[in-house]
C-alpha cells in the first residue's frame, strides 16, 4: 500500500471520528441549549422582573468565572490528551499539572469571594445571602465539572460529555419547574438549581473512569492508542511549542503557559457575552436590572446557538490536535473550512427566522410587555455566526500552538468592545450592545482569519 492510500486510510476514520463526536454531542448539547433556555423562559414567568433580572446577573457572574477560570483546564486536558494519544504517550503527569491548576484556581477564587463578600452581595446581588452562597458553591462545583470535561473530550468520549451537560440542565430547569407549578416558591429555590447542576452531573464521572480502565485493555476501544498513527506520529515530532510537550517534559509551567494564554480567551469571551447585561445593571441606576435582563434575553438569540455549538468546539479541538500531530494538513484545512460553511448557512437560517418572527417568538418565550426590536434581533444573529466563525478559527490556533497570538486578537477586540459600551452613550442602550456585539464579532473574526492565514503559510 502505498503512501498516500495509508495516509487517506488513517485521515477517513478520523474525519468520521469527528463528524460522530460533534453529531453526538450536537443531540445532547442542542437538548441541554433548549432545557436552558426552558429554565429561564420558567423563571422569567414566575418572579417578577426584579427578582428575574437578578438570576440572570446571578448566572451571568457564575458562568462569567466559571469560564474565565475553569475552560483553560478543560481545553488543556483536551488539547494535551489528544496529542499525547496520538503519539503513543502514556503515564498522568499532565492529568497532575491540570488538577494542580484547577485547584489553585479554586481557591483561589474563594480566598477572593469571602474577602469581597460585602460588594458581591450588595452591589451585584440585591443585598441576598442566599445568592451569594449559591455563587460560591456552584462556582467551587465547576472545577470538578470543567475537569471532568476536559478528560472526556481529549479521551473522545462524546456520548459521556453529552451525558454530562444535559444532567445539569435538566437538574437545574427542574427547580425552576418547581416553582411554576406550586412546588415551591420564590427566587431563591430557582436560584439553587444553579448551585446543584453541577453537582448532579459528576454522576457520569464514575462510569467515565471505569469504561477507560476498560479500554486501556483493548487498543481499539475509542480513546485509545491508533498504533499506526502513534507509530508514524512519534517519528515527525514537531518541536515542542506552547501548551504541547511530551510526557516526560510535560510540566506546570507548560502547562500553566497554555492555560494562562486561554484564560485570556476566556476573559474576553465572557466580555463579548456578558459585558452587555452587566454594564447597563452599573450604569441605569433603578431601572438597570430589569433593563439588564432585557439585554440579556436579546442576547439569548447568540447564547443558545453559541451552546450548540459547544459540540463543535469540544470535538474539533482534539480532532485538529490530533490532525497536526499526524502532519495531516489537507485533513486539518478541510475539517475547519466545512465547519465555517456549516456556521454561515445556520447563521443566514437564524437572521432569516429573527427577520420573520423575532420579536413573536421573543414574547412568546419571555412573556411580559417588552418591545423586541426585529432588526436588533437580526444583527444578534448575524454576530452570533461571525463569533462562532471566529471560535472555529480559534480552536485551529490552539491546535496549532499559537494560543498567545490568539489570545491578543481577544484582548484587542473586547477591549474595543467594553470602550464603544462606555466611551459612547446611545440613547437605546439594547441597540447599542446589539451593534457593539455584531462589530466585535466581525473584527476578531477577521484577526483570527489572518492568523489562521498565516498559519498556512
Amino acid at each position: 500500500m502505498s503512501a498516500s492510500t495509508e495516509a487517506g486510510a488513517r485521515s477517513a476514520p478520523r474525519s468520521s471520528g469527528y463528524g460522530r463526536g460533534a453529531g453526538v454531542l450536537s443531540v445532547g448539547i442542542g437538548v441541554t441549549g433548549l432545557v436552558t433556555y426552558a429554565y429561564f423562559s420558567l423563571s422569567s414567568y414566575a418572579l417578577s422582573p426584579t427578582e428575574y433580572g437578578a438570576i440572570t446577573l446571578l448566572w451571568s457572574a457564575v458562568f462569567v468565572t466559571v469560564s474565565v477560570l475553569y475552560r483553560p483546564v478543560e481545553q488543556l486536558l483536551s488539547r494535551t490528551i489528544a496529542d499525547r494519544d496520538a503519539r503513543g504517550q502514556s503515564g498522568t503527569g499532565h492529568l497532575r499539572v491540570a488538577a494542580t491548576i484547577q485547584l489553585a484556581l479554586g481557591v483561589g477564587f474563594a480566598a477572593v469571594a469571602l474577602a469581597l463578600r460585602g460588594p458581591i452581595e450588595n452591589d451585584l446581588l440585591g443585598g441576598s445571602p442566599t445568592l451569594y452562597w449559591v455563587l460560591i458553591v456552584a462556582v467551587l462545583a465547576y472545577a470538578a465539572s470543567y475537569f471532568a470535561r476536559g478528560f472526556l473530550a481529549g479521551h473522545r468520549r462524546f456520548g459521556l460529555y453529552g451525558g454530562l451537560v444535559l444532567m445539569e440542565s435538566i437538574s437545574r430547569c427542574l427547580f425552576a419547574v418547581a416553582v411554576v407549578v406550586g412546588i415551591a416558591s420564590g427566587q431563591a429555590v430557582a436560584a439553587l438549581g444553579i448551585a446543584a447542576a453541577p453537582i448532579v452531573s459528576l454522576a457520569v464521572v464514575p462510569w467515565a473512569l471505569g469504561r477507560r480502565m476498560h479500554a486501556r485493555g483493548d487498543p481499539t476501544a475509542p480513546g485509545g492508542a491508533e498504533p499506526s498513527v502513534a507509530i508514524e506520529a512519534t517519528e515527525a515530532v514537531e518541536p515542542r511549542a506552547e501548551g504541547g510537550s511530551s510526557d516526560a517534559e510535560f510540566t506546570l509551567a507548560h502547562g500553566g503557559g497554555f492555560a494562562a494564554a486561554v484564560l485570556v480567551v476566556m476573559v474576553c469571551e465572557q466580555t463579548f457575552l456578558n459585558a452587555g447585561p452587566l454594564l447597563v445593571k452599573a450604569t441605569e441606576g433603578a431601572r438597570g436590572t430589569a433593563l439588564a435582563g432585557f439585554v440579556f434575553n436579546v442576547l439569548l438569540v447568540a447564547r443558545a446557538p453559541l451552546q450548540l455549538f459547544q459540540a463543535v468546539q469540544t470535538s474539533i479541538l482534539p480532532h485538529l490536535t490530533r490532525l497536526r500531530a499526524g502532519g495531516e494538513i489537507d485533513p486539518f484545512r478541510r475539517s475547519i473550512n466545512l465547519t465555517l460553511k456549516a456556521i454561515a448557512a445556520f447563521a443566514a437560517l437564524v437572521a432569516l427566522v429573527m427577520l420573520a418572527f423575532g420579536p413573536a417568538l421573543m414574547d412568546l418565550f419571555f412573556g411580559g410587555d417588552l418591545d423586541y426590536a426585529r432588526g436588533g434581533l437580526v444583527l444578534v444573529a448575524l454576530g452570533m455566526g461571525l463569533y462562532l466563525a471566529a471560535a472555529t478559527l480559534n480552536q485551529a490556533a490552539l491546535a496549532r500552538a499559537q494560543a498567545r497570538a490568539a489570545a491578543a486578537c481577544w484582548a484587542g477586540t473586547a477591549a474595543a468592545f467594553v470602550t464603544f459600551l462606555l466611551g459612547w452613550r446611545f440613547e437605546d442602550r439594547v441597540l447599542q450592545v446589539e451593534i457593539g456585539f455584531v462589530g466585535a464579532a466581525g473584527l476578531l473574526c477577521l484577526l483570527l482569519g489572518g492568523l489562521y492565514r498565516a498559519g498556512e503559510r
